[in-house]
C-alpha cells in the first residue's frame, strides 16, 4: 500500500493526470468530512474540497515524505476551509486574549450519558473562533502551536479560545446531561 501510494505521488509529481484521479478517489471522501464540519454547507465543501485538491496538486512537489501524505493534504485541506471562513470576516484578533492560568487542555472528559453526536451538536452552537479552535485542536488533533501557525493567531490566543470553547461546550451540555437524566 504504501509503495503504491509513493508510486501515486512520484507520478503526480510528474503531473499525471491518473495518479491524480486515483489520489484524489482515495482521499475526497476523508477530506470532504472534514471540509463540511468547518463549513456545514455540503457545496460550499465539495468546492473548497476541490481547490485543496488543485492547490495540493499544484504544489505537489513541496510534498517531503517526512510526514504523511494524508497529512500534508489535511492540512492544505483545513487551510482552504479556514480560508473560506476568513472572507466571511471571520478574524482573530490579539485583544481577545485575557490572563489565563495554566489550563489543562486535555481534560476533555464529558459524562457518559452523553453521546459523541450530542457533543458534535453542542461544538456547531459555539460561536465561530471557538468552534474552530476546538475542531481543529479536538477533532482534528492539532496542538496549540499549529494552530497558532495555521491561523496566524498567537499560542496564547488559541488556548484561550479553546478554553473559553470548553467552558461553553460544558454548559451546552449540562442541560443535555440533566434533560438524559430525567
Amino acid at each position: 500500500m504504501q509503495n503504491q501510494l509513493s508510486s501515486l505521488i512520484k507520478a503526480c509529481k510528474k503531473g499525471n493526470q491518473v495518479a491524480q484521479m486515483q489520489l484524489y478517489d482515495q482521499y475526497a471522501q476523508a477530506m470532504f468530512t472534514i471540509v463540511y464540519r468547518y463549513l456545514n454547507d455540503e457545496e460550499e465543501a465539495k468546492d473548497v474540497m476541490q481547490e485543496g485538491f488543485l492547490k495540493a496538486f499544484t504544489n505537489m512537489n513541496t510534498y517531503q515524505p517526512t510526514s504523511t501524505f494524508g497529512s500534508w493534504l489535511k492540512r492544505i485541506i483545513i487551510n482552504q476551509a479556514l480560508d473560506t471562513l476568513k472572507k466571511r470576516k471571520l478574524e482573530f484578533s490579539n485583544d481577545e486574549v485575557e490572563a489565563l492560568g495554566i489550563i489543562d487542555d486535555d481534560d476533555w472528559s464529558f459524562d457518559s450519558s452523553i453521546s459523541k453526536k450530542a457533543i458534535l451538536a453542542a461544538i456547531e452552537k459555539l460561536n465561530e473562533k471557538h468552534k474552530i479552535v476546538v475542531k481543529l485542536y479536538l477533532i482534528e488533533g492539532y496542538d496549540h502551536q499549529e494552530i497558532s501557525d495555521i491561523l496566524k493567531i498567537p499560542v496564547k490566543t488559541s488556548r484561550t479560545h479553546l478554553s473559553r470553547g470548553r467552558a461553553k461546550l460544558r454548559d451546552l451540555l449540562k442541560s443535555k446531561y440533566n434533560e438524559a437524566r430525567y
